[in-house]
């Protein structure tokens, strides 16, 4: 029996790979794939003469990528682990790329041409330290050339060829915190500076060689010291003290310290306010920035400052750039309106320029937040020079000679939320001309689809198909189609910008920086959250435009005042912006809408108010009617509590409008802290569709669904295996998962997995909820599977009861009433690990669902839900089989056919969106990451539609043949007759 049940199920298996199958040349009409690499921190230049010029850089989505410096193309990309922050990069030998990271603890070394890990070595220390890496500039190929690595509290001296560490000197003093590093070109000294108990500095003078300590001096410091130290030579620093009023010029020339201390009032009249060190590695020339003012101070003679520039305007300034033995340059980049003004000066010589340009910038990029110089020799001989900047969107781009090269939206590798628009109704008329033009594309690519049918078509016939079903699928068009498909992809980045993406091809239709995300003196550290659809016009699609609303705060902290910006998804336009009074700690979309078609919503503050938007009489009037049905919940993951809200009455006190109302707590659901943490929390989508309650299930029975969109899946695991996986036995963890019904707080269903732990990623979908954590007894993660029914229905599956009306299918139903539920549940190992999880929705939920696994190595895998029934057996009915139950396997299958980006990876994927289109059988995924990835699907393949390769030209001619045919076989057929009739 074992044998044959195995047989059904390979015989099922091999009928499903055909669902999924993809021909070669469809491969890239119904999807798109995006790469970037984040907001870049550190860049430099190759200064290989030959072969392709590059740039390689590090970025805050912890990317290692080398770049073309003629069209900005990613010539290959490293994306290392969250946790493996990358702390510094540069070039040594010319050929290898050397990164440090993780705090100072991992240095490697890359193969400069293509990306390839050379060695690694693990560096550690006695305590945390800040790091940094120093590659020599004339370094050799020679293992007596070395890299110099400050982490961990120790500084260290590794082989440029093989990552050996040759030596090592401890700085085992708690309070010692490291500023520089320094050593002097051509020298063998080493210089490691830095501050102890926060008004002493230390100099310490290592020799390079062997890591001895040649000299160590002191000096103290009164006043103490704030931020950061610039170093304006080998042998000067430049700090600021701890009122950060005073500039402390501090030299340890020849092992002494001597410094000089110059009030800032001396140097910028009228200043307010601490001053801050602007970072930069200029000689001799150093920045601060003191309210509005940034001031440009050169060192002179023995620690005398001279103020050289003081600017109003937002600006950005380069790290040095050695041009020549003796010479130094550097960039400054400072905004006007519309334009960026780019300056490269020498460093010993400010008042002359080597280049002065000026270029156009649109607005919609911010300020400039990086620049990188790099140098090259013209036709003249004379220099020139190309600059990589960082905006504050994120985005990388290249000037030369007073153009934009190349630019790089990199914004989009940090997408926070995702919604969707619909796109404009087609208005406009078509002409005879276009009709005729179309009818004539129509005929030729018939023709060729012909021709390819019958195998007679050449190379250069394929191709031109290929074409003709690109252009001819009109996926790009900005105008709604009948299917659904064209769609606006509405996605926030953290550098506070929005963009829309068509949903046929990838591109930008527009982007915005939102003003209120913009730093300012009311909101200084803007922080987006999430997006919400605002205006979505049915009934007025003609006139009016859809519109999204886009909720962020003043801070990290969650009682920190909200922002809510109102954004044109057709034009991107910002039509309002608000600043609250108050905070924002919970965003309800209410199901109900204005006259306008604007949604209501309910925002929670840090007291508990709700406020409800918009704030007219027409929202209020409506959310009066509603208001005894309206309840909430809130997840306090720290504590441990899960509690239930409802209104109350209006707001009393200070915050008093007649659009606040008070709140009170219906309910909660406290979990021991010492057994139990909450550590993922999931509900149903709001705006999903359910076709049907009831289940016909084997032998024509009928289960209910227990349909509720009040429905909670919470998991727990113990607080000690809340850790990494392994770090705990299978006896000292487990994992309990719960339904809880938000209105009344009762639990539906409790499971406990013993010897598991997370992490656990989870789907709520209809009835049912799918999770996947990690088993510590098989070592092995799971996929659990449970379906709740209603009980309370079960009698009415009688036909004359239906007949008849004796039913209870129509009887109103309330949450407080105690249901009559049963759940049937059921666990399955898995080979993955996951990153993300979702479900396939469509438009009237008849379409069978599918899992959408985002797995560990950033590739997204459909899995048919029928392989997670909790009804499976080793041996099912013939009814059963009927039905379509698999029989029981232990593990969950993993078809290759089934990975829905192909051979693609979304690096560094972050989520999974799932939109219905209009056609029921298909669904449009669109997965995020430090990649992008958008395609379509069809779960159950695509029953109401023809393929866009369908041949209506065959089809044609089929017909006509069969015409001719019957009025051939007819005419024979009379002449028979009227033959026979005269014998």
């Amino acid at each position: 029996m074992a044998i044959r049940s195995f047989f059904l199920f390979i015989l099922f298996f091999s009928s499903l790979s055909p669902v999924f199958s993809l021909y070669e040349d469809q491969v890239g009409l119904m999807d798109w794939h995006q790469q970037y690499i984040g907001k870049v921190k550190q860049a430099v230049f190759s200064s290989q003469r030959a072969g392709r010029k590059r740039v390689v850089v590090s970025t805050e989505e912890n990317v290692i990528a080398s770049l073309d410096l003629r069209h900005g193309e990613i010539f290959w990309r490293h994306l290392l682990g969250v946790e493996d922050v990358i702390d510094g990069i540069d070039i040594g030998l010319g050929k290898y790329v050397i990164t440090l990271s993780s705090g100072g603890s991992i240095l490697r070394s890359w193969n400069l041409p293509d990306g390839q890990m050379v060695w690694e070595s693990s560096l550690q220390g006695p305590n945390h330290s800040k790091s940094f890496l120093l590659v020599p500039t004339n370094l050799k190929f020679d293992k007596d050339n070395v890299l110099v690595v400050f982490s961990n509290g120790r500084l260290h001296a590794i082989s440029c060829i093989d990552g050996e560490v040759l030596w090592k000197k401890d700085f085992e003093a708690e309070s010692f915190e490291v500023q520089q590093v320094i050593q002097p070109p051509g020298s063998d000294l080493i210089y490691v500076v830095g501050f102890a108990a926060s008004s002493q500095f230390e100099m310490y003078q290592i020799n390079a060689k062997n890591g001895e300590l040649l000299k160590h001096e002191s000096a103290s410091f009164s006043s103490g010291f704030s931020g950061e130290v610039s170093l304006v030579s080998t042998e000067t620093v430049v700090a600021l003290d701890s009122t950060g009023s005073i500039l402390l010029t501090i030299s340890f020339q020849d092992g002494k310290i001597s410094s000089q201390q110059t009030p800032i009032s001396n140097l910028v009249e009228d200043s307010f306010g601490p001053a801050v060190i602007i970072p930069s590695s200029v000689s001799g020339i150093f920045a601060i920035k003191t309210d509005a003012v940034t001031v440009f101070i050169r060192v002179i003679g023995k620690g005398k400052l001279e103020v050289v520039e003081k600017t109003t305007h937002e600006i950005a300034v380069s790290d040095a750039l050695s041009i020549s033995k003796d010479q130094q340059a550097f960039a400054l980049i400072q905004h006007a309106s519309s334009e960026i003004h780019l300056t490269v000066k020498l460093a010993h010589d400010w008042d002359g320029n080597l280049l002065k340009e000026s270029v156009k910038m649109e607005q919609q990029r911010g300020l400039v937040h990086k620049v990188f110089i790099n140098n090259y020799i013209r036709t003249d001989r004379s220099y020139g020079f190309r600059v990589l900047i960082v905006m504050e969107d994120h985005s990388l781009l290249l000037l030369q000679q007073g153009e934009i090269v190349w630019s790089r939206e990199d914004g989009l590798a940090s997408i926070i939320d995702v919604t969707t628009s619909e796109l404009p109704v087609e208005r406009d008329g078509v002409s005879v001309a276009k009709v005729e033009h179309n009818l004539f594309e129509w005929l030729k690519g018939h023709m060729l689809k012909l021709k390819g049918t019958l195998m007679l078509a050449s190379p250069e016939d394929m191709a031109a198909i290929q074409s003709m079903r690109l252009k001819s699928s009109e996926k790009s068009k900005m105008t709604r189609d009948h299917n659904g498909f064209r769609k606006l992809l509405i996605v926030l980045t953290r550098a506070g910008k929005l963009f829309a993406l068509h949903t046929g091809d990838g591109r930008i239709v527009w982007s915005h920086l939102l003003r209120s995300l913009h730093k300012s003196e009311a909101c200084q550290s803007p922080v987006g959250l999430n997006l919400y659809q605002w205006q979505v016009p049915h009934h007025h699609a003609m006139d009016e435009n859809p519109s999204v609303l886009v909720v962020s705060r003043c801070g990290p902290s969650s009682d920190t005042p909200g922002v809510l910006s109102f954004v044109d998804t057709y034009t991107g336009k910002e039509l309002s912006s608000l600043s609250l009074d108050h905070a924002v700690v919970q965003v309800i979309p209410l199901p109900y809408t204005d006259s306008t078609e604007q949604r209501l919503h309910l925002l929670i503050d840090a007291d508990k108010h709700a406020h409800l938007y918009p704030k007219t009489s027409e929202a209020l009037s409506i959310f009066k009617r509603e208001f005894s049905n309206i309840y909430w919940y809130s997840v306090e993951d720290q504590n441990g509590i899960i509690k239930g809200h409802a209104l109350q009455c209006k707001c009393t006190g200070e915050v008093a409008d007649e659009f606040c109302f008070d709140t009170r707590d219906l309910w909660s659901v406290v979990f021991p802290s010492e057994s139990e943490k909450i550590i993922a929390t999931v509900t149903r989508k709001l705006n999903e569709v359910v076709h049907t309650q009831a289940k016909v299930v084997a032998d024509q029975d009928v289960m209910y669904k227990y349909i509720s969109r009040n429905l909670l899946f919470v998991a727990t695991v113990a607080p000690k295996g809340s850790g990494e996986i392994g770090s705990v036995t299978p006896e000292e963890s487990w994992l309990v998962a719960y339904l809880i019904d938000t209105v009344t707080g009762r639990i539906l269903h409790r499971v406990t997995h013993h010897g598991s732990q997370g992490p656990v990623h989870a789907v709520f979908s209809e009835n049912w909820v799918v999770y996947h954590y990690f088993n510590l007894r098989a070592h092995r993660y799971e996929m659990s599977v449970f379906e709740i029914y209603d009980q309370s229905r079960a009698d009415n599956k009688d036909v004359w009861k239906l007949v008849l009306g004796k039913h209870n299918l129509t009887s109103p139903i309330s949450l407080f009433s105690r249901p009559e539920v049963i759940t049937k549940s059921q666990s399955y190992f898995f080979t993955h690990s996951l990153k993300a999880i979702a479900v396939t929705s469509t438009a009237k939920g008849i379409t069978s669902k599918q899992l959408l696994l985002g797995t560990i190595g950033d590739q997204v895998l459909a899995l048919d839900k029928r392989f997670l029934d909790p009804r499976r057996t080793v041996n099912p009915t013939q009814a059963e089989k009927e039905e379509g139950i698999i029989p029981l396997t232990d593990s969950l299958p993993i078809i290759p056919q089934s990975y829905v980006t192909h051979a693609l990876r979304v690096e560094g994927l972050r989520g999974i969106i799932t939109v219905p289109a209009k056609l029921e059988s298909t669904v449009l995924v669109f997965a995020h990451g430090v990649d992008l990835f958008f395609t379509q699907l069809a779960p159950s393949r695509t029953y109401d539609s023809l393929t866009e390769d369908f041949s209506y030209a065959l089809l044609l001619i089929t017909i006509m043949a069969l015409v001719a045919a019957i009025f051939v076989t007819w005419r024979l057929s009379e002449r028979k007759e009227l033959q026979e009739k005269w014998r």
